[in-house]
């Protein structure tokens, strides 16, 4: 296929835009703890200390009481101090609906002071706390399993700080990420992280998993973004390291402890962060390819031949669209004139680049684009025209997250395999499926729908999701430990950028040593020796 008729097929794409506006939320809004679409079964969550009684409560913590509430009351108001269980319980289940916690309060402090005072207490009164931003783990890892309290940072959203010569951002950790982007919007900069969760996630929440995100590849791990923290620990103290220096080697670094620790070392109530120019321009190639081998020879050639433009370089496969398309119910963007099913193309990638000058990006693109076309290394696609195709396109990305709940649930594993063997996982799984008598697309009687591959290929993460009819303990035990066993046995990672929260903390053998293990735990009984901190999880 010619680039002329790729282009020519760009056309179509003002019709999927006025269908989004028509019929369903914008994309950021679907996130939203309390969007009507964030879940599709109506069925109770049923409590995590349920599904799986060998977790039991740890016979150290104290339980909750009116001395400990007064307390609370005393130091934040009685507004922001939650106790109706109507009102917990978006703050006790997950976003996927897997896990369900028994908190009986909720608090909201305003000020990382406050949170200081809170936590001096609960350390004392051996009170175990679950730090919360914006609830979009998909691991369980920001809801309580017993009855821990909730520490909210929703109250911390004020932007502090932000030099337009530099680049650094100064902010609260419950700013949500969207919100942090629009500010920097104005500013001519953009926040080195994105999400198909940014109308909702905190950035907060973000560091403390180490969120990857859609343009790593371009910015890369915020390992290398963050510049500062500012933190509670458990027993009060505030750690702060709020500077603005890109080069500082004194000592170790160790605001690193604090980026992926999960809430288990402290709370996160500020941050300091390197933000990129905004790019001039922007565009998006959405291709059609006929097998797993050309997507990574695709990418190859985008590296070598888009080089300095190119921002994200994202795969799906062909069954991870028709969830997306049965989710939005738009036709797909590489669909004929007179059809609107998902094409046969095992897979499709979604190809942007950003610059600084339209006119040279666009060319470079083009010539990419015919280069990989005319030697059907890609065998269809299309270019978006305008901001409102570029966000249609993207879309066919994004929503796939929560179109793999549609049937009810979902089991996502979210891990790092180098790229000759990424997508093999999803087959393998796929197979051991079909071998225990669960995989059925169409049979609803099954408990499982089908499993799908996407993610990001410029990182090696792939985003592995079964998507259930209801959690079954047959669907997970055939799951687990063998996802994690054909991760260890390809040298991957069994957490790329979700973290390990409670879904995998038996697993972390799989990707770490004994000597690490022991030194994560090391650190955690240095820093929260009385354990109060985001307990029954990580390790």
């Amino acid at each position: 296929m010619s680039f002329k008729l790729l282009a020519r097929s760009a056309s179509r794409l003002p019709r999927l835009a006025l269908a989004i506006s028509r019929n369903s939320l914008p994309l950021a809004s679907t996130y939203s703890q309390h969007s009507q679409y964030r879940h599709h079964s109506t069925k109770t969550v049923r409590l995590t200390a349920e599904n799986y009684p060998d977790v039991k409560r740890d016979p150290r913590f104290a339980h909750l009481t009116d001395t400990d509430l007064a307390f609370f009351r005393s130091v934040v108001g009685d507004k922001q101090v939650i106790t109706d269980s109507n009102d917990l319980a978006a703050y006790n289940e997950d976003w996927m609906r897997k896990y369900r916690g028994q908190s009986k309060v909720v608090l909201k402090p305003k000020s990382t002071s406050e949170i200081s005072t809170l936590l001096k207490y609960c350390n004392e009164h051996l009170l175990a706390v679950v730090p919360q931003g914006g609830n979009t783990s998909l691991v369980g890892g920001s809801v309580p399993v017993f009855d821990e309290v909730v520490i909210s940072v929703a109250n911390l959203n004020r932007v502090r700080s932000f030099d337009e010569t530099s680049g650094i951002l100064k902010a609260d950790s419950g700013v949500i990420l969207e919100n942090a982007e629009s500010f920097l919007a104005e500013h001519g900069a953009v926040f080195p992280l994105d999400l198909g969760a940014k109308g909702s996630c905190f950035i907060g929440g973000n560091i403390a998993t180490n969120a990857g995100g859609l343009r790593l590849l371009r910015y890369g791990s915020l390992h290398g973004s963050v510049l500062g923290l500012e933190a509670v620990l458990p027993d009060g103290t505030i750690y702060d390291s709020m500077h603005s220096l890109r080069k500082d080697n004194t000592g170790y670094d160790l605001k690193q402890l604090f980026i992926g620790s999960e809430g288990t070392l402290g709370i996160i109530t500020g941050i300091s962060i390197l933000c990129p120019a905004r790019p001039r321009s922007v565009n998006v190639a959405f291709l059609g390819l006929e097998s797993y081998d050309k997507v990574r020879e695709t990418f190859r050639r985008a590296r070598a031949d888009l080089c300095e433009i190119l921002s994200a370089f994202e795969f799906m496969d062909r069954k991870s669209q028709v969830f997306a398309s049965r989710f939005t119910g738009l036709p797909h963007p590489l669909a004929g004139e007179d059809n609107t099913d998902v094409p046969d193309y095992p897979f499709y990638v979604l190809i942007e680049v950003s610059g600084s000058n339209k006119e040279h990006d666009d060319a470079k693109l083009e010539s990419f684009l015919e280069s990989v076309m005319e030697d059907e290394t890609v065998a269809d696609g299309t270019v978006s025209q305008d901001e409102t195709q570029l966000k249609t396109l993207w879309r066919w990305r994004e929503s796939i997250s929560e179109a793999s709940t549609m049937f009810g649930g979902v089991f996502k594993y979210d891990v790092s395999l180098p790229l000759p063997k990424m997508y093999s996982l999803v087959d393998s799984v796929a197979e051991r499926l079909k071998e225990k008598g669960l995989l059925s697309f169409e049979d609803s009687s099954k408990p499982v729908a089908d499993a799908i591959g996407y993610g990001h290929i410029g990182d090696g993460n792939l985003h592995l999701n079964v998507c259930v009819r209801e959690y079954a303990k047959e669907v997970e035990e055939a799951l687990e430990p063998f996802v994690y066993e054909q991760v260890q046995a390809n040298r991957g990672s069994i957490s790329a950028e979700h973290g390990v929260g409670f879904q995998k903390k038996h697993y972390i053998q799989y990707s770490k040593s004994p000597v690490e293990i022991q030194m994560i735990k090391d650190l955690k009984k240095h820093y929260d020796p009385k354990g109060i901190m985001n307990p029954y999880k990580y390790i």
